[in-house]
């Protein structure tokens, strides 16, 4: 792990820690070889999805670019280009449903080759 996005995940809050720590490893159990790196001061996965610890909850983001509107109603906010769920608990983690909405957004044309 990139000692930025270690840094980043060790001095969260508890619960938005482990909720950090566990979305990251449900991206890299779903995508192993997905690039992870240190961008716009969170962590971010083959440039298509991110995790934003917040001050009540953390964000997963998810890049919609492509999307068909049915699927972009699965994702939460009102972006154009990104969209995300907002996880308050470990109890809020559905792990099925979260990695169906990885597999989702990695459909797009603009994942093909990234993800």
């Amino acid at each position: 792990m990139d000692t930025r996005i270690e840094n980043y995940i060790v001095r969260q809050p508890s619960p938005q820690k482990e909720i950090c720590l566990r979305l990251r490893e449900l991206i890299l159990r779903t995508y192993p070889d997905i690039q992870e790196e240190f961008r716009w001061g969170v962590p971010v996965f083959g440039g298509r999805y991110y995790i934003g610890a917040l001050k009540d909850h953390v964000n997963l983001g998810f890049s919609i670019s492509g999307l068909s509107p049915d699927k972009l109603k699965l994702f939460e906010g009102s972006g154009k280009t990104m969209r995300h769920l907002k996880i308050r608990s470990l109890q809020d983690i559905d792990e099925k449903k979260i990695v169906n909405l990885l597999k989702i957004a990695a459909t797009t044309t603009a994942c093909q080759n990234n993800c």
